[in-house]
């Protein structure tokens, strides 16, 4: 497995906007917008066990990131998908959204209201959510400004 450059862990500690690629059972390229974040060293993203992207990462968990900050810098990142579900995915669904929101304690902010943990692991279970874990295979693209 491939390790984030400085240069691209600095990027990704303060973008989290992504688009994830994954690939259906005819091997037409989907595209859904996702939250990314960096959790102990490790690429993040959530998701809920119903999803069509959670189906299509069950058959094949090749998957590919599309990170961006919104002008023209960028990360591409080719992976293998984990999904982590089981009894701890609120747990950490928890440390990613602190971590994408910048909010180490309080409350979290979720579809435009705040939840306090307890309300927002309940939420979590509810949802069925779950958390896809990028092994990085390969890394490209613009992370840092260039000079023109």
């Amino acid at each position: 497995m491939a390790a984030f450059s400085d240069a691209e862990l600095g990027f990704l500690r303060t973008h989290h906007s992504a688009a994830m690629i994954t690939v259906d059972a005819a091997g037409v390229a989907k595209t859904a917008r996702v939250g990314v974040g960096l959790v102990d060293g490790r690429l993040w993203s959530s998701g809920t066990r119903d999803r069509v992207r959670t189906r299509r990462l069950r058959r094949d968990p090749r998957c590919t990131l599309f990170v961006f900050d919104g002008t023209f810098r960028w990360l591409g990142v080719e992976s293998t998908v984990t999904i982590l579900d089981g009894p701890g995915a609120p747990e950490q669904n928890l440390r990613l959204f602190r971590e994408m929101q910048g909010r180490p304690s309080g409350p979290i902010t979720y579809f435009g209201g705040e939840l306090d943990e307890e309300a927002f692991r309940a939420r979590m279970i509810e949802e069925g959510r779950l958390i896809y874990q990028f092994e990085v295979v390969r890394t490209y693209g613009l992370v840092q400004a260039p000079s023109f």
